[in-house]
């Protein structure tokens, strides 16, 4: 597999090398040695997801408090999704800036999004289903959306006609979530992998 950081620091676009023949295809869509490699830590497994979305489904944009935040690797298994991934780390370089990539069961690429990254995603296909790898498990008082919509994002969502949750129509703009104090700091989110990372190299793994 390829692996190649986005433009946001802590993403990353995940390519795998495909073998097919007849009877079908096999591929590694996570190997954990190769991605511990690119980031600089294991990635911890503590919760698989698994979600389905008709077409023009919007979702997100999904952020955690950092610590201990959630990093998440993300594929889609049936159809095709555009994922999008914003960084909301205040005090970052590229603050506010979303990256695209098209998930499908096509080319398979994955995406790995780090902690304090901002993760949503747009259907493309009717039952596009992504399927998660996350760092830690659900926490609903710890978690928070920034509306998908918010113009000063102005991420360009391949549709027209976006379906949101009741909770993400709701959802505060970046300027807002800012202001309440609900975005993670950029300094705290570098700490927090750095310990990861100093962790990992103490146990050897």
């Amino acid at each position: 597999m390829k692996l190649r950081p986005l433009g946001v620091e802590g993403a990353w676009e995940i390519t795998p090398q495909q073998h097919g023949d007849p009877r079908g295809l096999f591929l590694e869509w996570y190997r954990f040695d190769r991605l511990d490699e690119a980031v600089g830590h294991p990635l911890r497994l503590a919760q698989g997801n698994l979600s389905i979305s008709a077409r023009d489904v919007v979702r997100g944009i999904h952020f955690a408090d950092v610590p201990p935040g959630q990093a998440k690797y993300v594929t889609c298994v049936r159809g095709a999704v555009l994922d999008v991934i914003v960084d909301l780390r205040v005090g970052s370089p590229t603050f506010g800036r979303w990256e695209g990539v098209r998930l499908d069961d096509v080319e398979r690429r994955a995406v790995y999004l780090a902690e304090g990254l901002g993760h949503g995603f747009c259907a493309l296909t009717d039952d596009a289903t992504l399927t998660y790898l996350c760092s830690t498990t659900y926490n609903p008082s710890a978690e928070h959306t920034v509306h998908p919509l918010d113009e000063e994002l102005g991420i360009d969502w391949p549709t027209t006609a976006a379906r949101l949750s009741a909770r993400d129509a709701a959802a505060p703009t970046l300027a807002q979530a800012r202001a309440a104090g609900l975005l993670p700091a950029y300094e705290t989110c570098r700490r927090h992998v750095a310990t990861l990372a100093a962790t990992a190299g103490s146990t050897g793994g």
